[in-house]
Order: C-alpha cells, then sequence, then structure tokens
C-alpha cells in the first residue's frame, strides 16, 4: 500500500453513534488508558466536532474537538495502527485545523505525551508549537505522565 492510495481511498465524515463501536475498538487497542464509551456519546450529545476517517467502509481512525470563545481543542485524534504512516493522521488533523477555523476559532490546542513520540512529530510538522506542560495529566502504567500543551494560530 502506498500513502497516495491510502489518502485516495480515504473519505472523512462526521461520527454517528453508530460509530462509537469501532471507535472504541481502535481506542482500546491505542491506547492503555482509552476514554470509555461514554466519552464518545457525551461528545457526539453535545455537539463536539467528532469525524471519522473511513478506508473502503471500515472506520479507521477518528477525531474529536471542542470549540468555544475563539479556541479550539482537540481532545482526541487516533488512526487504527495498521493505517499508520500513510497521511491519515495528517490528513485528519489538517480536517479539525480547518474545522476550528470554520469556528472562528483564532487558536487550537492540544495535549500530547512526551512519549508519544510520531503524535508530536506530526503536530510540530503542522505548525503546532510547544506552549506549556500540564504536570501529572495522562495515567502512565507507573505514576502519571506530563502533557505537553501544543498551539496553533489559526490564520484567517
Amino acid at each position: 500500500m502506498s500513502a497516495a492510495n491510502e489518502l485516495a481511498l480515504a473519505s472523512l465524515r462526521p461520527m454517528q453513534k453508530e460509530d462509537v463501536e469501532a471507535v472504541m475498538a481502535i481506542e482500546v487497542a491505542s491506547y492503555e488508558f482509552p476514554w470509555k464509551e461514554s466519552i464518545y456519546f457525551d461528545c457526539l450529545k453535545v455537539g463536539y466536532s467528532c469525524w471519522v476517517i473511513e478506508y473502503g467502509e471500515k472506520v479507521v481512525g477518528y477525531g474529536v474537538m471542542s470549540a468555544a470563545a475563539g479556541e479550539a481543542h482537540i481532545l482526541n485524534l487516533c488512526v487504527r495502527e495498521d493505517f499508520r504512516r500513510y497521511g491519515l493522521g495528517r490528513m485528519l488533523l489538517d480536517h479539525m485545523i480547518g474545522l476550528a477555523g470554520d469556528h472562528k476559532a483564532e487558536t487550537l490546542f492540544l495535549e500530547v505525551r512526551p512519549s508519544n513520540i510520531a503524535a508530536y512529530r506530526l503536530y510540530e510538522d503542522a505548525g503546532f508549537s510547544e506552549v506549556g506542560m500540564r504536570k501529572n495529566y495522562y495515567p502512565a502504567c507507573e505514576g502519571r505522565e506530563d502533557a505537553i500543551i501544543m498551539a496553533k494560530e489559526i490564520l484567517k
């Protein structure tokens, strides 16, 4: 599979309640401390920007973003492991950046684990910069892990 082929065959669409089962399968496979299913239903209920990437008929990635008061915040962004490194994460991230602009956000924020080098590089390559640190933010196998706060100015 080439990156160009994967991008050409992938499509983005709003997440539906029926997608949560597939999203949870990716979530549980990707994280030691996954979100609970109820969090996704709550995000859909309150109107957050929840999107999935489909490859064929399969959900292979997802993103969740909140937007209010001139800011947006990517809460979760993930691609199924066997579909990583084909540009799908960047495709989803670029879509979220565009949505932040549509919501009139001036700044888009996110948190990333320092140990998640691939995600950090993705965000850095997309123009995000470190703006702070949240101490002991994430649960970890041995205690807690800090979160790097990153931000990107949304230009109009």
